[in-house]
């Protein structure tokens, strides 16, 4: 990887509805008083070069902190547009790479991009996902941008899951810890996530 300040964009993907959170936008669920979305930025800020959110719908909601990308695709709404969206809007800055994240893991590691990109390094592959012991979190990744032609293709002919289009492309791991990529899902998601908050 060559970047002029060694880091690459990141790209929060925000397109979750919260069914099991009253459906809700989980962006702007709150924890420990702050939205979602600013816990995730504050943690991958530091680690990236800029950061955009993947959403659809009136991106004025998130305000004028981010660019919002929209998905290029109305009809095949999902993660996979999402990182779609990333590839495209980094390659339009002439990056080579871009880190994608989930909206509902506001405890992502501050090693996260530095391990994704040394795991890239010595696999020399064109995605790396993040790991742990109960296996892939594959929206937590590095993706070679170059691959958007692909991703776009694989799309329209019907690809839906993330893991699918990572295992060919011959995607790597690398592991994290079991509680690393806790993710917010419902109202007892949230109350662990405030108690894990708390204790910090």
């Amino acid at each position: 990887m060559e970047k002029a300040d060694g880091l690459p964009p990141g790209v929060i993907l925000a397109g979750g509805r919260g069914r099991r959170l009253g459906g809700r936008d989980k962006a702007f669920v709150r924890l420990g008083g702050r939205p979602l979305i600013d816990h995730v930025g504050a943690r991958l800020s530091p680690q990236v070069h800029g950061i955009a959110i993947n959403a659809n719908g009136d991106p004025a909601r998130f305000g004028p902190k981010y660019p919002v990308l929209a998905d290029s695709f109305d009809d095949h709404p999902g993660p996979l547009a999402g990182i779609l969206a990333a590839m495209d809007w980094a390659a339009a800055q002439r990056q080579d790479w871009v880190v994608t994240v989930s909206v509902d893991t506001p405890f992502l590691p501050k090693n996260l991009v530095a391990r994704l990109i040394r795991a890239q390094v010595a696999a020399r592959a064109p995605v790396v996902l993040a790991e742990t012991s109960d296996g892939l979190h594959p929206v937590v990744g590095l993706w070679y941008t170059a691959l958007a032609d692909s991703l776009r293709g694989s799309i329209q002919s019907g690809t839906r899951k993330v893991a699918d289009f990572a295992d060919e492309k011959y995607a790597v791991g690398t592991i994290f810890p079991d509680a690393a990529f806790f993710n917010v899902n419902t109202p007892e998601d949230l109350e662990l996530a405030e108690a894990r908050l708390a204790d910090k």
